[in-house]
Order: structure tokens, then sequence, then C-alpha cells
């Protein structure tokens, strides 16, 4: 098995390949070109999306050269793999402006030189497209019956499937067409609910190639698992909804203690996937303290997508939180007026109602009635709130001006006068 592949398997990255003896051997005669795909349907990308994208950085560390092909033309129409229901049509200038925000932080991310790695944009060939030429000399190649078989088409034909949906395999099959063209690109990866769609890709081209110069070229499809929790959660779905790569839509300290609280048993396999330690460091990690791998895996996740400084942050934040020391100034700190404190001060419940840690005062007074609000006043230690009556001052702020609260476990915020 090709080297590349095999870390690939190794770490958990392989689901199905359409060919996995012929890409190997390809790999192991040279360089490759391969590519993975987004569609900017969103400002950001969230952490499901980059599952494809750490496996870029393993093939582009082996020595493979990466495409990533951002959708400006595919999400005009939205692509209907993994949805119950259409998606919300957006704008083409709200495209174009999620285009360059995620081009940014794959930038960040991966760090494109244009050689070994570089972005493409599918609007350039399909915001044009002639649509009776596109259906004679594209959509002649595609059976409607073999289309229906694939699971993302199945699953939306008990909801209702648009006719702009159903096109959507046409023109992820015409891209992967159009880079092999400009870029000589033999591979594309994705997560396995993209296999009918890459299966399509690879398809059409040996067709059309086969049609123009009697020569069948090799193409290939790799997916990745569709990685969930251990108790079938969808991979990076906190109680706030995705987990945002754009830190103003994620904190960063956020971020960082999604992957402080993972459970036990997706810790290691967390590992494999979202860091790029290697197989040993990571069976170390395992054999030690649990809790000393989880916070590695914290540092190391938000170091790969938010930068060392932003992991030093967070885990000093995280240190002050939860071990009593360490740089409070890294906590998430919430500003409110100093006139709120003054008198007789503000209620228990209203604090911790505009400190953000509730929705509504009714969760604000349920959380302290049950015993999970703590408030840390002074110089003196964390106590517990029990009574609803309670109120703080401008005197229970510490020398520094701080007072820190915290609800159930795992939620904190430092708060400081405006």
């Amino acid at each position: 098995m090709n080297n590349a592949l095999q870390t690939l398997m190794d770490r958990g990255f392989f689901a199905q390949c359409t060919d996995i003896d012929g890409l190997s051997k390809l790999m192991d005669s040279g360089s490759v070109t391969f590519y993975v795909g987004c569609d900017p349907t969103g400002p950001s990308l969230h952490i499901g999306h980059m599952v494809p994208f750490f496996a870029f950085k393993h093939l582009r560390a082996a020595g493979h050269r990466g495409i990533a092909l951002v959708g400006g033309g595919t999400a005009r129409i939205g692509d209907p793999s993994g949805k119950t229901e259409m998606r919300k049509m957006l704008s083409y200038e709200q495209i174009d402006e999620n285009v360059k925000n995620i081009e940014a932080q794959l930038n960040k991310f991966i760090g494109f030189d244009g050689e070994t790695a570089f972005t493409d944009n599918n609007k350039f060939w399909l915001a044009d497209l002639n649509y009776i030429d596109f259906l004679r000399d594209i959509g002649s190649c595609f059976s409607v019956n073999r289309m229906l078989t694939f699971e993302a088409y199945k699953k939306r034909m008990e909801t209702g499937l648009t006719f702009i949906e159903f096109n959507y395999q046409l023109l992820q099959s015409f891209d992967f067409l159009k880079l092999h063209e400009r870029h000589n690109c033999c591979l594309q990866i994705g997560g396995d609910d993209q296999w009918g769609n890459i299966v399509a890709g690879v398809d059409l081209i040996r067709r059309k190639t086969d049609s123009k110069d009697g020569n069948s070229h090799q193409v290939f499809g790799l997916t990745f698992p569709l990685i969930t929790t251990s108790d079938g959660k969808k991979m990076g779905k906190t109680e706030k909804g995705a987990l945002f790569l754009n830190s103003q839509m994620t904190p960063v300290f956020d971020f960082f203690q999604y992957w402080r609280n993972v459970t036990d048993v997706d810790v290691e396999k967390f590992l494999k996937l979202f860091t790029f330690l290697s197989l040993d460091e990571i069976k170390d990690l395992m054999s030690g303290n649990i809790n000393k791998a989880k916070e590695r895996l914290a540092y190391e996740v938000t170091k790969e997508i938010h930068g060392v400084e932003e992991a030093d942050k967070a885990l000093a934040g995280a240190k002050a939180a939860f071990g009593g020391g360490g740089d409070r100034s890294s906590m998430p700190t919430v500003k409110l007026a100093k006139d709120m404190f003054a008198g007789d001060g503000i209620g228990i419940v209203d604090l911790f109602f505009a400190a953000g840690l509730v929705s509504t005062k009714s969760d604000a007074r349920r959380l302290v009635q049950q015993g999970g609000s703590y408030v840390t006043c002074g110089e003196g230690e964390e106590r517990n709130i029990t009574d609803i009556g309670v109120k703080l001052r401008e005197e229970d702020f510490d020398s520094n001006g701080e007072l820190i609260l915290r609800a159930g476990k795992k939620k904190f915020a430092r708060i400081i006068f405006s």
C-alpha cells in the first residue's frame, strides 16, 4: 500500500475508494494532483467540513498536489447530499463574500503556495455555462435510473427533490472533468456522503476522455467517514449549533473547551483525525492521564485552526477557569456597566442572564435553585449560590476589578466593568 494512503487508513480517514490498488500504484509512481470541494453556503466553515482538509495536509506532506475548490458556482444551487430539505437560496453577492471568507480560512489552515496547494472556483466555468450545450455534452452521459440509486437522491425523494438540485451531481462531475483538464487532477477526496457524486465524476471523465483520444484516463475517488461522536451525534455539534472556524461565531475559548470536554472514548479517534501528532505520541498520550490527553487534543486542534497564540490564550484561560490559576484575561469576558452594581447591586438571576450564561431569566432562576450557579468574589474562594435573592455589588469584585461566574461544570464568564 502507498505510504500516504496507509497514513490515511491508520488515522481513520478511509471509507471507500473507487480502485484502491490502482490509486496506490499511481501514487507510488509520483506526485498526484487531487482536489476537495466545499460550497460557500455560509460565511464560515465548521469543523465538520475540515476532515478532508486535514487529509489534504497529510497528502501534501507526502508530496502530492492539492486543490481546494470553493464552489462559487454550485453554491447557487446547493448540494442535496445529507439534507432533508432544499437549502436556502443565497444572493450571488453573498456567495462571493462567503467565497472570500472561506478561502481566507483555508489559506490560514493549509498555506496556499500556488504550486503544491492552491484554490480554484467553479464559478469560473459554471456561471456562464450554456445550458443547452451542457445538456447535449454532459447530460447525455448520465442515467436518471442510476442517479436515483445513490443515497443522497433516495433520501430526498422521500421529502421532495427539486429539479434544480437534481442537476447538482452533473455539475460536481463536470467540476472534476474541468479540474482534470485544467490541472491534470486525478483524484477527488471528500466525505462519504459525496460518494455518489464522486463516482459519477470518475465515470464522466472516463467517458469524455475515451471519446476524445481513445485512451481511458486514470482518475479515482476516495471518501472519508462522516465523523460522529460515540453517542452517534454529528461531529462538532454544540448547544449553540455548529463549531465554526470563525471566532466571532464560535469564540476560541468555546472552541477549545469543545475538544477538552469530548467523551473519553472519542479522544484517540479525534487525536488521529484532527491533529498531526505521530501515532506513537498519540499512543503514549492515551496510556497516561485521559484529562491530559484531552487538554493536548484541545490545544493541538485550536493551534491548527486559530494559531499558536490563540491556542496559548485558550489554554491559559482554561487553567484559570478550572484550575484556579493562570491568566484570567484569556477567559470568556463580559463587560457590564459599573452602575449595575451600585446601591443594592444586581440580583444573581439578572447577573447570570446579563453575562450570557443562560438564554432566559427563567433558565437563570432554575440554575440558581438547582445549585448550578457559582461566584468567585473578591480574593475569596468560589461559592455556590442557591438563593435567587442574592445580590452582587461593586465591593464583591477583586482588586483587579473582576468577578468570576460559573454555570454548571463547563460555562464560565469573567465580569469586568465597561
